[in-house]
């Protein structure tokens, strides 16, 4: 993509990129402190497939084989869905995740990242795109703000 900075490129991913997509959920959970992340297999099996779309953030100079990086750990990644808006009933673009690797943040690629999501919501005809954000990820809730997302509602939890 000639918007991104040029030691960088963004790849399209594939269902074939399950291994690869869990071990990257798996770092930004472990990030906000989650330690039970067996869901996450079951999460991949259920959303990759479809309308889904799985994008990989990599060094320019990393070979591919196939649809496989010779890279195994990517710089980051952007994997899009549907949902449906439960106050319009309406099909809605769905962040699934957008991830960048500590060492590379603080550098726009997140919101590059979000800004291709947001190219390719429009171009599938999606009138709204939706993601949930955790409370303590302050970094990406000013993002989503600068971006013009606003809240809509609150997950509320209840420890038993």
């Amino acid at each position: 993509m000639s918007d991104w900075p040029q030691e960088y490129q963004l790849v399209e991913g594939s269902s074939l990129d399950r291994s690869r997509l869990l071990t990257t959920m798996a770092s930004a959970y472990q990030e906000l402190g989650a330690t039970q992340l067996g869901h996450l297999t079951k999460t991949v099996e259920l959303y990759l497939q479809g309308s889904s779309m799985v994008w990989w953030l990599e060094k320019s100079d990393t070979q591919r084989v196939g649809f496989t990086a010779t890279q195994s750990k990517p710089i980051g990644c952007l994997w899009l869905g549907q949902s449906i808006d439960q106050l319009t009933g309406a099909l809605q673009a769905y962040v699934y995740l957008v991830y960048v690797d500590p060492a590379h943040r603080r550098q726009g690629l997140g919101r590059k990242l979000m800004t291709h999501a947001k190219r390719w919501a429009t171009e599938h005809g999606y009138d709204q795109m939706s993601l949930q954000v955790f409370n303590e990820n302050i970094a990406a809730l000013k993002l989503y703000e600068t971006l013009g997302y606003r809240s809509t509602a609150t997950l509320l939890t209840l420890d038993l």
